[in-house]
């Protein structure tokens, strides 16, 4: 699939949306320079083409009581087709598994999960993740402190 041709406004709009995705389209047209009509419609062309694909609200997780992050390695007993089709089945009914990232290297997927504690996160993985039927080993490495955590694309210049 070719990559859309983003102009000098688009990659202003997305850099302004990534920052804060409830602005109003009257102070977005301000920011860019467009009067609201042309900015709400190129707007609607990056989400109507699936470059903006979402707006999300990003949370505290310390003030929602979610106290641990991991990292988990996964490797699978097979990995074939069938094997990668089931864990990501049974790890899609985890809410705790936010993300899931299929990898080269000596694991074959990495997770990434959310937990209130120590205790909760070791329940998780002993009764829910290591009882994936093609799980074949883990690996976790609890995350100590977080020093950059960005979620806005760095949008190249065609």
């Amino acid at each position: 699939m070719q990559p859309f041709k983003l102009d000098k406004i688009d990659r202003k709009i997305l850099d302004i949306l990534q920052a804060d995705g409830r602005i109003t389209n009257s102070q977005l047209s301000k920011d860019i320079g467009l009067s609201p009509a042309p900015t709400l419609e190129r707007v609607k062309k990056l989400e109507n083409t699936g470059i903006i694909k979402s707006y999300h609200a990003k949370l505290d997780t310390e003030k929602i009581n979610l106290g641990v992050s991991t990292y988990v390695m996964v490797s699978l007993k097979a990995h074939n087709k069938s094997n990668i089709d089931k864990f990501i089945e049974a790890i899609d009914l985890v809410n705790e598994i936010i993300e899931c990232h299929h990898v080269t290297g000596s694991s074959d997927f990495i997770l990434k999960v959310i937990t209130q504690d120590i205790p909760s996160y070791q329940k998780l993985m002993l009764e829910r993740v290591s009882e994936i039927e093609v799980v074949d080993s883990m690996q976790s490495m609890v995350i100590l402190s977080t020093f950059k955590d960005s979620k806005v694309m760095p949008i190249p210049t065609n």
